[in-house]
């Protein structure tokens, strides 16, 4: 799961990229071109047309912000042969070439967690990020660009069916992953509960890729618990950074320092991550001071997220277990306890993840 950070964007603000560029096109260019040209003329004004019916209102163009190599028109050049000479030309629609060009897009920056995702793959994630979904309860990634099982989830359909964190997922229902993005795997793999997904996947012990049938069921997933253990530790495991963890985390922390433990266990093996803002608020209740992380958009320009918790836990000896399938923001709290000396590290090289990522609502419900 990427690092994720939060932002909200008013509905009337959030137009879709590609219409501003539409728009750009006709108004910025395609006018002047029309007096030579009269095809040019036409695909203008089919673009902003096109973008008027998406949206159902035409908006005012920004200047264009295309640079002079690019010709936009061979966009629409594109789309007419696609939509006069393609083979399977009826089973075509707008919208599915729309999403298509806008996901092309996204991916042509060559960043495995930078995506476009329709509204479904969207509310997918949301779902996930809110702790409930109907799939196989894995999380699922990108590895040397093979789809991989980033992390299962304890106690869910692919653990108990014997996955584990590292798993190469070379086929869906027999259909080979080759080429897929993590949302279109995903979006494979999850489905109604009750019925089954059959994943072919490849481990180094293994002598070839084997088949492992799993039926889907309701997800339903609160990311920490906590465990009192007879020798006076208590174990705090949180499984994913998700909308509800700080809430959940605060209490935790309130409890531990209630029962005052000899020390505490963090727990985040299989965590894949989630939220940055949480990752902060979780490490500042050991960290009482400096920097958590910091963000680097260039050299020049950084992002500095200090801590902002109340510490309670800071004089509680602390051990963080991680493993493989700890990922992104659980990266973030275990190296920020590491480096201020507030906790050991125990357990397997973690995934390695040091990107954040920004979740755009875009007003078609896509992200």
């Amino acid at each position: 799961m990427p690092i994720l950070k939060k932002r909200g964007i008013l509905k009337i603000a959030g137009v879709i990229l590609l219409s501003l560029i539409l728009l750009s096109a006709a108004f910025g260019g395609g006018m002047m071109l029309a007096q030579k040209n009269e095809f040019v003329k036409s695909a203008s004004l089919r673009a902003a047309n096109y973008a008027g019916a998406v949206y159902n209102k035409y908006i005012t163009a920004p200047a264009n912000k295309l640079t002079a190599d690019v010709d936009f028109n061979l966009f629409w050049n594109v789309w007419d042969i696609l939509k006069d000479e393609y083979v399977a030309k009826d089973k075509l629609t707008d919208k599915q070439l729309f999403y298509g060009a806008l996901k092309g897009l996204v991916d042509s920056v060559g960043d495995p967690y930078t995506v476009f995702m329709e509204p479904k793959l969207a509310k997918e994630f949301s779902d996930d990020l809110a702790g409930t979904f109907e799939g196989i309860g894995a999380e699922i990634g990108k590895k040397n660009d093979i789809i991989t099982i980033i992390a299962p989830l304890a106690d869910m359909p692919a653990e108990q069916a014997g996955l584990k964190s590292g798993d190469k997922i070379y086929a869906i229902d027999s259909v080979s992953t080759a080429g897929l993005t993590v949302d279109e795997a995903v979006g494979k793999i999850r489905g109604p509960k009750g019925t089954a997904v059959t994943l072919t996947i490849f481990r180094e012990s293994f002598d070839k890729a084997k088949d492992f049938k799993i039926i889907r069921q309701i997800i339903l997933v609160k990311s920490v618990r906590t465990q009192r253990r007879d020798d006076g530790l208590l174990v705090i495991t949180i499984t994913n950074f998700n909308d509800d963890t700080a809430g959940l985390f605060k209490k935790a922390a309130a409890q531990a320092v209630l029962v005052n433990p000899r020390g505490i266990i963090l727990d985040l093996r299989n965590n894949p991550g989630g939220y940055l803002e949480t990752a902060i608020d979780v490490a500042s209740e050991w960290i009482d001071q400096g920097i958590i992380v910091t963000e680097r958009f260039s050299p020049e320009k950084k992002n500095e997220y200090l801590n902002r918790g109340r510490a309670r836990l800071k004089d509680f000896p602390t051990v963080v277990l991680v493993n493989q399938g700890s990922a992104s923001a659980s990266e973030i709290v275990s190296g920020a306890l590491k480096d201020y000396g507030k906790a050991i590290i125990a357990g397997e090289k973690t995934f390695g993840k040091g990107s954040v990522q920004t979740l755009e609502n875009l007003r078609d419900n896509s992200s």
